[in-house]
């Protein structure tokens, strides 16, 4: 295997019982939320806020997250399961074609950003120890940790995938290329894992392994331009006197990972149909510019009309 050259055909889950698996995909959305909280509890500590209002910041953003970025995925990428299969949007299941536990699948990130942003709303309006921005300023902390997890389950999972390169370098998503069904008969072997593991070491089906083109790792170049903007958003809080200008964080947050993930996209697949599609740009970058404009003026205009309490 070449560092810029190889093959992608990961285990990804463990068979528990029946159609259970425990998928890596949802151990990072459970890695990046246990993080997240450490992060935030560091926060309270540091800026002697109760931790009483920890544990209710933590439910908040967990199903303010989850929920956002469901629907934000069935709205902006999937709008035919709300007739196809309604109930998969909220349950760990899929119903059509088959009762299946998939883990939650189909998270779009511009969706889990608005979720964010209504569920501090909602939790400010119950605990007001802060303001809202003050909540926004420090949660973005972590969700900026967690990001870069979840990049990594999306390439754990062979999703999101990026373009094909012309150099012949890159990743092939032997899991991406062939659908489970597909590679059991194509190989003749039934067990779908021994079936994808037999295309990336059998000289047998070495012609099944020369169709899969090198792709982009786009989930790779999210998840390692995400550690910067953590590290960014953490120098600006604990290094300098701008975590005390409301707002200043949070529009720094969503020019820094929104601007990234502009970019990123230029060597994305399209994720499902691509409902806005103008200009040469994708769904997932129209959806980014109103929060980098947000960002921008949060850094640069807003102004607080009181003092922080």
């Amino acid at each position: 295997m070449h560092v810029l050259k190889f093959d992608w055909n990961p285990i990804t889950g463990i068979d528990i019982v029946g159609n259970f698996k425990l998928h890596f995909y949802s151990l990072m959305w459970v890695v990046a939320f246990i993080i997240g909280w450490y992060i935030m509890k560091r926060i309270f500590t540091k800026e002697k806020v109760s931790l009483d209002y920890l544990d209710p910041l933590f439910i908040y953003t967990v199903l303010a997250t989850m929920l956002g970025a469901r629907l934000g995925h069935v709205l902006f990428y999937q709008s035919e399961l709300i007739s196809q299969d309604f109930f998969s949007i909220f349950l760990p299941f899929k119903f059509k074609g088959g009762f299946e536990f998939t883990g939650f699948q189909g998270l779009a990130s511009h969706g889990a950003a608005i979720g964010i942003i209504i569920g501090m709303y909602l939790y400010r309006k119950k605990y007001k120890y802060k303001s809202l921005l003050w909540v926004l300023d420090r949660v973005v902390i972590s969700v900026a940790s967690g990001a870069i997890f979840i990049r990594i389950g999306n390439f754990i999972n062979s999703e999101i995938i990026g373009k094909v390169t012309e150099s012949g370098l890159g990743v092939r998503f032997i899991q991406d290329e062939y659908y489970k069904s597909q590679i059991t008969q194509l190989t003749g072997i039934k067990d779908v894992q021994q079936a994808y593991n037999a295309v990336t070491e059998n000289p047998q089906f070495a012609e099944l392994l020369e169709k899969v083109p090198y792709r982009h790792p786009a989930q790779l170049y999210e998840s390692f331009c995400y550690i910067f903007v953590f590290l960014i958003l953490w120098y600006f809080y604990s290094k300098t006197k701008k975590r005390d200008q409301t707002g200043f964080l949070f529009g720094l947050f969503l020019i820094l990972l929104w601007t990234i993930r502009f970019f990123v996209e230029f060597t994305k697949e399209p994720q499902g149909d691509e409902y806005i599609n103008w200009a040469n740009l994708n769904t997932g970058q129209w959806l980014s510019i109103p929060f980098i404009i947000i960002g921008l003026y949060f850094m640069f205009v807003y102004k607080p009309k009181t003092a922080v309490k």
